[in-house]
């Protein structure tokens, strides 16, 4: 025993390996155990593959493509037959996964057709399952998995559709425009001499017996009897202007655009920063004449214009540019790029943008999170670029941050839109998981892998949310987000094949796995070496400093036949774990958790309040201090009558922060201040969750009351259960 601990030691200082005591696990195919149960991806329902939907309605750009199925089960798979159909759409369904698993491109409706004549042919009632739900595919468009391309695909998509939306707004207040002062110059000309002519008269007549009507006449007595006042000719000059510049501008596509030709709409999407910029640059005196015209436009319809007024006010419109509100009619510029572009003018450029407060979108895909610093000798740069960019513009308070891993985008699609909504800069970082570095992982569990060791964590920045920090910032997209790191529990059989729970929380440590060009921090501990000189990796986390070397932590992985290891790691990924959970911990005190000036506020408090209290007993008489305990005490229980037996609640001042009711259902449970818990939401969870999570409540203090919903499954026996906390 104490030849291995020397042998784990040597490895856990120095990272060099004895062959006959520590293996590698590069040829080993080992992920980590929470994998277990995801290694085919086709057989799962999940978020992806998404559907990029053509003809959206109320901000549904993106559907997933079991949401679409469920959707049409619910109109089909009802009555007698409704079991059969559920199950060979469902077939259907992982057939379409297979196939865009293989590399299968095209709409939703499309990839169903393709798939749906093989399963048909098995029998007739495949058939007509098939036949029925085909008839409800009333959402359909491009299907999209979680892929390197994903990124880029989906939020063009979105920002067209935020474009188009403006455009139809934009077109609808340029036509009224124009048809009012057409109407303006029209009315001058019917007015004029050459308005009331004869030849005119005739031509505006229409069809009927014309040669009846004697148009020199009427022309005659229309010149006498009509006003004389016309259009000055200024005025008159202006308003075509006005028109003419209407007609001609190039910011949003009109039915007589043409591609290709002098008059084509501005294009509005870039891969690079500087051509962005320079865009914008050369068009902003278009803009500002277009938006001086639009504002003198309004002011002629209404007949408000005034020429000693308003010539010397518009003369120097836009002179200091033009400010967000005239920019939020005009389309935004779309930015995409990765993040290996961003060296030297480049990012001076993007500095730039969102410093300036501009109409500009960028989007930054980073596809390696974990690459070795510039530094060299093996230092690791943990989203470095991706986590300076987004540091960089929260810290401009005026930029629109989202970052995520690009397998929780379809989580986030509302804060996407909302983004590209905003009147500024929007900055949006994501982590594709599409490393050749993890290729035998797909990239959506190295993007979920991502978010959840800490690596790359989901945020938000809206400055249009408020004034302040937690009106702004948002750390909520997380899992566990009060917990340095999520802790999931794992099941598997040992050697004598009994069952074992085992909680286990997943570290940047877990993540670094799934990387090839790291299997040198790892060392596969052969079965026969398992004893006490191995800790679990989360237990050496937690404790800080180095100290005497009893014991050397390891993680449990899995083979591809699902085979439990046990694998050492070196001290220099402790080390980066640690770097991260700091990370981790400072992002949580800007979304106001475990904050520490509003604990140490807390504590003060505390203790001003024993103070007083100290000083409270030690002035009253002593034989009255007992009627202050009293007191206090029948206060407590007054309030504790006043509750409903019916009600659910929890006794929060009783609480001993064991995280049981927490994991089970973070948004029904929360903590508060002391980190105790309480029913943050009731409707976020059901009657059955309340009776489970009080009967693992390790002190009793959960109380699941009467259930909400008298339709819940099996409520005689969670009433029966949940009699014992009431």
């Amino acid at each position: 025993m104490e030849a291995d601990l020397q042998a784990f030691v040597a490895f856990y200082l120095t990272g060099k390996k004895q062959p006959d005591q520590l293996h590698e696990i590069g040829d080993l195919n080992l992920r980590p155990s929470l994998f277990s149960g995801y290694r085919d991806l086709t057989r799962l329902r999940y978020d992806f593959p998404l559907v990029l939907v053509e003809y959206p309605d109320e901000g549904r750009f993106v559907e997933t493509l079991s949401g679409l199925i469920d959707g049409i089960l619910n109109k089909v798979a009802i009555g007698p037959n409704g079991e059969r159909i559920r199950k060979n759409v469902l077939n259907l369904e992982e057939s379409i996964r297979v196939r865009i698993n293989n590399g299968a491109t095209g709409l939703f409706s499309k990839l169903w057709d393709q798939a749906a004549p093989a399963l048909a042919k098995q029998d007739k009632q495949m058939a007509d399952s098939l036949s029925r739900a085909r008839a409800n595919l009333k959402i359909d468009g491009e299907v999209v998995d979680c892929t390197e391309e994903l990124t880029f695909r989906l939020f063009g998509h979105a920002w067209s559709l935020t474009q188009k939306r403006r455009a139809e707004k934009f077109n609808e207040n340029i036509d009224r425009l124009i048809l009012k002062l057409s109407d303006i110059i029209q009315a001058d000309f019917i007015n004029s001499d050459a308005g009331k002519s004869a030849e005119n008269l005739k031509h505006s007549f229409g069809s009927g017996p014309l040669d009846s009507f004697n148009f020199e006449a009427m022309s005659n007595i229309l010149k006498k009897v009509s006003s004389k006042k016309k259009l000055a000719k200024s005025r008159r000059h202006r308003i075509l202007g006005l028109i003419s510049t209407l007609r001609s501008q190039r910011f949003f596509p009109t039915e007589s655009s043409k591609v290709g030709t002098a008059t084509a709409p501005y294009s509005f999407a870039y891969t690079t920063c500087s051509g962005a910029l320079k865009a914008y640059r050369d068009r902003l005196p278009k803009a500002i004449e277009l938006s001086r015209t639009m504002a003198i436009a309004e002011l002629e319809i209404k007949g408000e214009y005034s020429e000693s007024r308003h010539d010397a006010l518009f003369e120097s419109f836009g002179e200091n540019g033009l400010d967000a509100e005239e920019l939020a009619v005009f389309p935004d510029y779309l930015v995409r790029l990765n993040a290996t572009t961003l060296s030297g003018p480049e990012q001076s450029t993007l500095t730039e943008i969102l410093s300036a407060d501009l109409p500009i979108k960028i989007l930054v895909q980073t596809d390696d999170v974990i690459e070795e610093s510039l530094i060299g000798n093996n230092h690791l740069a943990f989203a470095l670029r991706s986590k300076q960019l987004a540091t960089m513009a929260i810290g401009m308070n005026g930029v629109f941050v989202l970052q995520s891993p690009a397998s929780y985008l379809y989580q986030l699609r509302q804060q996407i839109l909302r983004g590209l909504d905003y009147a500024g800069t929007a900055l949006f970082s994501v982590y594709s998981g599409a490393s050749a570095n993890t290729a035998s992982v797909p990239p959506y569990l190295v993007g979920a892998a991502a978010l959840e060791s800490r690596v790359f964590p989901a945020f938000s920045f809206d400055p249009s949310a408020g004034r302040d920090w937690a009106s702004r910032f948002s750390l909520a997209f997380n899992t566990q987000v009060e917990n340095d790191w999520p802790v999931r529990e794992i099941v598997y059989q040992d050697e004598r094949y009994q069952t074992v729970a085992q909680a286990t929380p997943f570290t940047l440590i877990d993540f670094v796995t799934l990387d090839t060009r790291y299997c040198k921090h790892f060392a596969r501990v052969p079965r026969a070496c398992w004893g006490d000189a191995l800790t679990p990796v989360a237990q050496t986390l937690a404790s800080e400093g180095r100290g005497q070397i009893e014991t050397v932590p390891y993680l449990t992985m899995v083979d591809s036949d699902n085979l439990l290891h046990r694998v050492i790691v070196d001290e220099k990924l402790i080390r980066e774990a640690r770097r991260c959970r700091v990370m981790w911990n400072s992002l949580q005190e800007l979304g106001g958790i475990h904050n520490s000036h509003a604990e140490k506020l807390l504590a003060r408090e505390k203790r001003a309040w024993e103070d007083t209290m100290r000083s409270t007993v030690v002035e009253t008489p002593a034989k009255a201090a007992p009627a202050v305990v009293s007191s206090a005490a029948v206060s407590v229980v007054e309030q504790e009558a006043e509750r409903s037996s019916d009600e659910a609640y929890i006794e929060t001042p009783r609480c001993s922060t064991c995280n049981e009711c927490i994991q089970l259902n973070k948004k029904m449970f929360a903590y508060d201040g002391n980190k105790q818990a309480y029913i943050a939401d009731i409707t976020a969870g059901s009657f059955a969750q309340l009776v489970e999570a009080a009967e693992n409540c390790q002190v009793s203090i959960i109380h699941p009351g009467k259930p909400r919903d008298p339709n819940e499954p099996g409520l005689d026996e969670l009433l029966k259960r949940a009699e014992a906390f009431m």
